[in-house]
């Protein structure tokens, strides 16, 4: 984010510092760890199904098939659906990401 754009309401202080935090991590072991002190399973859980319905809607799955695959409710679906199309471009910052990581993997095996 510039400093010409002005923060969104839900960009707090307190935000900021979890980014900030989060952005220190330096693998995927050590993200489980940081998530399971700061979640409940509960939380970590329904972020979890978000993750998967993110990852089938971009597999362009029906959303109805992606409901029954991950047993979230075709709300959830929905609504991951809209903030992959039109949130903040996190959803499709991390799916690139992951995508350019495998294709690197694959080509180096």
């Amino acid at each position: 984010m510039s400093t010409a754009e002005p923060p969104h309401s839900w960009q707090t202080p307190e935000i900021r510092h979890l980014a900030e935090a989060i952005s220190c991590l330096r693998s995927a072991e050590e993200a489980e760890r940081f998530l399971r002190d700061l979640c409940t399973l509960s939380e970590l859980e329904a972020m979890a199904h978000r993750w998967q319905v993110a990852k089938l809607l971009d597999e362009r799955l029906p959303y109805l098939e992606i409901s029954r695959r991950t047993h979230a409710s075709t709300t959830t679906v929905t609504r991951v659906a809209h903030w992959l199309r039109h949130g903040e471009g996190g959803y499709r910052l991390v799916l690139d990401r992951l995508r350019r990581r495998r294709r690197a993997a694959a080509a180096t095996a």
